[in-house]
């Protein structure tokens, strides 16, 4: 007979999500924008997608094993870092910087702090800001799409935060990624169907990318030019990695806080970050910087924001 007065521990609720699914389904929603790059920076792209990959599945499979950890390479975690670090890059960058950024990614951003879940911060990032530190040059020589003659040329954000306006460079042109740009940045519309169906299978929220996006926007149209009040929001919106970090890393689960309200202040101070770095800092984009300083504040984010047990 059954007892229908017999309570379980928890979880009373059981979805089929899981971490593997959730990975895998993230780089599913990377794939456009991935495939616009190759697209319009050629074959080179692919490669240095293909090392960062690569690296960052061999990485993490080699220290589980030293570590005598369990063996998690089919989770998809590391296919994804390594996939961001190699969106994090130009496309004509030597092969061995990829490879170095994932080794970094998953060695120093995840796997020294216990693996997946246990990181404070957001791992390709990680690899990204020590590859900008370490190599300058390389992560800052940008070519122009095979649309046009193979040479080096600022970024239209470099620009921007010169108080330049953008010539020969329409918001068409930023927005379909025909401008010189990391290889995973640049195509918005790509990149735009990825986080739609993100938000639509519920794996983010709004909070943090439009909070992100908005907060960035509304800062540089009151400091992007002189006088106030005047600059171009769209441009700074729709250049850069801002989109691309709004999206896809600014609302990593690990790193990020974890209610509504924290989402929305993490969402903001990502934003004033940005723009800081950007119209006032030494280099013209902030968004990497600005997403690790705010998974620094995470934790206390959470606690201040920790919803109120009921009857305390």
């Amino acid at each position: 007979m059954r007892n229908n007065l017999l309570v379980s521990t928890s979880p009373h609720l059981h979805k089929k999500e899981s971490i593997k699914r959730i990975m895998w389904l993230v780089t599913l929603s990377l794939l456009p924008s991935g495939l616009a790059g190759v697209f319009i920076f050629g074959l080179r792209a692919l490669w240095a997608i293909a090392l960062g990959i690569i690296a960052a599945v061999v990485t993490e499979f080699i220290l589980q094993l030293a570590t005598k950890r369990k063996i998690t390479i089919l989770d998809g975690s590391a296919v994804l870092t390594g996939l961001l670090l190699a969106y994090n890059l130009p496309p004509d960058v030597p092969f061995w910087l990829p490879v170095i950024g994932s080794v970094v990614s998953i060695a120093i951003g995840k796997q020294v702090f216990g693996g997946l879940g246990q990181n404070i911060f957001n791992p390709a990032l990680v690899g990204r800001v020590f590859l900008m530190a370490s190599w300058p040059k390389y992560m800052t020589t940008f070519v122009k799409p095979l649309s046009y003659d193979a040479v080096t040329s600022a970024t239209p954000l470099a620009a921007l935060t010169e108080g330049k306006v953008l010539e020969n460079i329409s918001y068409l042109d930023l927005f379909l990624g025909n401008r010189p740009g990391c290889i995973g940045e640049v195509c918005i519309l790509a990149l735009l169907i990825g986080a739609v169906f993100l938000l639509l299978k519920g794996y983010i929220s709004w909070h943090i990318p439009f909070t992100y996006i908005a907060t960035t926007g509304l800062f540089a149209y009151i400091f992007g030019a002189k006088p106030l009040l005047t600059g171009d929001w769209l441009a700074n919106i729709l250049s850069g990695g801002l989109i691309l970090g709004a999206f896809f890393m600014a609302t990593d689960y690990v790193t990020s806080p974890l209610t509504r309200k924290g989402q929305v202040i993490f969402g903001i101070g990502c934003g004033l970050i940005t723009t800081v770095i950007r119209f006032w800092g030494g280099y013209p984009e902030g968004v990497s910087y600005a997403i690790l300083i705010m998974n620094a504040a995470t934790p206390m984010i959470d606690r201040y924001t920790r919803p109120r047990i009921y009857g305390s």
